[in-house]
C-alpha cells in the first residue's frame, strides 16, 4: 500500500517538522492547543498562521515555545538605563551652570560698560570690571603690550595757540592779600629752544581776598615727545584750603563728612577740584580721614597730608610725615617720585612693584603728580605721553621739593577750576579743565558734583571772599618744607 503524503498546495508550510532530540521530555502525543489550531487552519486552506514574534534588539525570531526573559536577564538591562539618566542629569546641570553664569556676565559687564563711575570709554570701563573681578594681571599685560605697540609720536610741534604769549599777569602780593606768596618765576621747559608763551604764568579761578589763589601753565614735557604738552598749576596755600573728599569705591566704605557731590555750601568757595590717587589695592598704602583709620599707613610710602587749618604736605610717611592732633587726612599712594628737588633713582625701571600694576613706570600715558615747593606752595602736573621720569622733572622744574605720582590714565586724570560770579557757588557750568583733552572734556568738571561719582579727589577753596581784605599780621603757619629726610614736628 503506497505510503500518504500530506497534501501540498500552497497554504502548506514547506519547513520540516522538527523532531524532538533524544531523551527530550516533551510530549509528542498531545500538541498545545495553539499548534493544533494551525494545523487545522491548514487543512482546512484558511489564512497561514502569523509568523512567530521577534526578539527585541532585531534579533532571529524566537520560538513561540521559548520562554520570557527572565527577572535576571532584566536586571542585567537596567543599568544600562541608569547609566544612560545619570549621564543626561549631569549635561542637564553642566548647561544650567553655564546658563546661570552667563547671565551673571551679561548682567555684570552690562551694567559696568554702562556706568560712568567705571571711566568715560568703553575700554576703561572693560578695564575697571576686570580688575574689580580679579583680571588685573590680564588687563595689565594687555594695556602694557598695546602701549608696546602704539609708543608716542616723536618731535613735531604743539597745535598752534597752545601757550599764551600774552599771558595775564598776576596779581601776587597786593594792598588785599599781603601776604600771599611771591608768583613763581617761569617755568623752563625740557624742549629747546622755548616757544612764545610756554611755561609762563597765567591766573585762574575765583578771586581770594581780591588775589589770584591758582596760576597755571603749560610747557612740552621732554626733549623727545616735542608734540605734546602737559598742564601745570601752582596753588597758594595761604589763599586756599586743601580738603579730601572721600569715595564709597575709593576708599571705600563710609559714609563719610565730604563726599562727591560737593555739596552748595563748599561750592560757594570752591576754586578747584582734582583727582587723587591709585586704587587702594594697587597704591600700597594706607588712608585717614575723620578720624579714623580707613586703611593702616604704611611707613615709607608718599603721603599727602591734610591739616586743620587747611594746609597740606607731601612726603613719606614716619619721616617727613607723622600723625599727630592737626592731621585731618592722611592720603598714601606708592613711593615718592621726587625728594629733596631731585628724582630719586629707579624711576626708569619697569618696576610694579614700586610702581603699581596698573600700568609699569615705562610706559607713556596720561599721568598726574603732586608735590610741594619749598615756600609750601602745591603744585599739580598733568599730562599725556608721559613717563614716570618725565613725570618726576616736571614736578621738579615747576619747583617741588617733594613729590608723588597721583592718579594714571585718560579717565582718571582731570584737573577742573571754576570761575563762578562774585557771590554764586561754583557748578559744572562755569567749571574749566586744565586742558581739553582731559578726562570727559568740557564734562569734566561736573563730574565732581554727581552721586555716582565713587572715587576720592581734592578740592582747593578760597579762604577769603572774593572782595575780602587778608590780615595784615599772619596768622596762618605752613609745613615747613625741608631738603632732607629728617623727622620734623608741626
Amino acid at each position: 500500500m503506497p505510503e500518504s503524503r500530506p497534501p501540498s498546495g500552497p497554504n502548506q508550510d514547506p519547513r520540516p517538522r522538527r523532531s524532538n532530540p533524544v531523551g527530550s521530555t516533551r510530549s509528542t502525543s498531545s500538541p498545545s492547543p495553539r499548534a493544533s489550531s494551525s494545523s487545522a487552519q491548514a487543512s482546512s486552506g484558511g489564512p497561514p498562521p502569523p509568523p512567530p514574534p521577534r526578539q527585541r534588539g532585531g534579533g532571529p525570531p524566537r520560538d513561540p515555545g521559548d520562554r520570557p526573559p527572565s527577572r535576571r536577564d532584566l536586571k542585567k538591562r537596567r543599568p544600562r538605563k541608569r547609566r544612560s539618566l545619570r549621564t543626561r542629569r549631569i549635561r542637564l546641570g553642566i548647561l544650567a551652570l553655564l546658563i546661570i553664569a552667563l547671565g551673571w556676565f551679561a548682567v555684570s559687564f552690562g551694567s559696568a560698560l554702562t556706568n560712568p563711575s567705571y571711566g568715560v570709554s568703553s575700554s576703561a570701563r572693560a578695564a575697571e570690571w576686570g580688575r574689580n573681578h580679579g583680571l588685573g594681571g590680564v588687563i595689565t599685560w594687555a594695556e602694557n603690550e598695546w602701549y608696546k605697540l602704539n609708543p608716542p609720536p616723536t618731535g613735531g610741534k604743539p597745535p598752534a595757540h597752545t601757550f599764551n604769549a600774552k599771558a595775564h599777569a598776576g596779581t601776587g602780593v597786593t594792598a588785599t592779600c599781603p601776604n600771599a606768596l611771591a608768583i613763581p618765576p617761569r617755568m623752563v621747559s625740557a624742549a629747546t629752544p622755548p616757544i612764545a608763551g610756554e611755561g609762563v604764568w597765567a591766573p585762574v579761578g575765583r578771586l581770594s581776598a581780591g588775589c589770584s589763589a591758582l596760576y597755571e601753565t603749560f610747557v612740552r614735557p621732554d626733549p623727545v615727545h616735542t608734540s605734546y604738552v602737559a598742564g601745570v598749576v601752582w596753588m597758594d596755600p595761604m589763599l586756599v584750603s586743601a580738603t579730601l573728599y572721600s569715595g564709597s569705591q575709593i576708599p571705600g566704605g563710609g559714609p563719610y563728612t565730604n563726599s562727591a557731590p560737593i555739596k552748595s555750601t563748599e561750592a560757594m568757595t570752591l576754586i578747584s577740584a582734582f583727582n587723587a590717587g591709585f586704587r587702594m589695592q594697587d597704591a600700597q598704602g594706607g588712608y585717614y580721614t575723620d578720624q579714623k583709620m580707613v586703611i593702616p599707613l604704611v611707613p615709607g610710602k608718599a603721603s599727602a597730608v591734610i591739616y586743620k587749618n587747611g594746609t597740606m604736605d607731601i612726603g613719606a610717611w614716619g619721616t617727613d610725615e607723622q600723625m599727630n592732633k592737626n592731621v585731618v587726612s592722611v592720603r598714601q599712594n606708592l613711593d615718592l617720585i621726587v625728594n629733596d628737588a631731585k628724582l630719586v633713582p629707579g624711576l626708569l625701571a619697569n618696576d610694579h612693584s614700586q610702581w603699581g600694576v596698573t600700568v609699569g613706570g615705562a610706559a607713556y600715558v596720561w599721568r598726574s603728580g603732586m608735590g610741594i615747593t619749598k615756600n609750601g606752595a602745591i603744585v599739580y602736573v598733568a599730562g599725556p605721553s608721559l613717563s614716570i621720569n618725565v613725570l618726576a622733572d616736571l614736578l621738579v622744574r615747576a619747583g617741588a621739593v617733594r613729590g608723588m605720582e597721583m592718579d594714571i590714565n585718560a579717565d582718571w586724570v582731570q584737573y577742573s577750576t571754576y570761575s563762578p560770579p562774585v557771590g554764586q557757588p561754583a557748578s559744572p557750568s562755569n567749571g574749566v579743565p586744565l586742558m581739553a583733552s582731559m578726562a570727559a572734556g568740557s564734562q569734566g568738571p561736573s563730574r565732581y558734583f554727581q552721586t555716582w561719582w565713587v572715587r576720592d579727589f581734592y578740592t582747593m577753596s578760597a579762604r577769603y571772599g572774593a572782595t575780602a581784605k587778608m590780615p595784615s599780621t599772619p596768622t596762618l603757619v605752613l609745613p615747613t618744607v625741608t631738603t632732607t629726610t629728617a623727622p620734623k614736628k608741626k
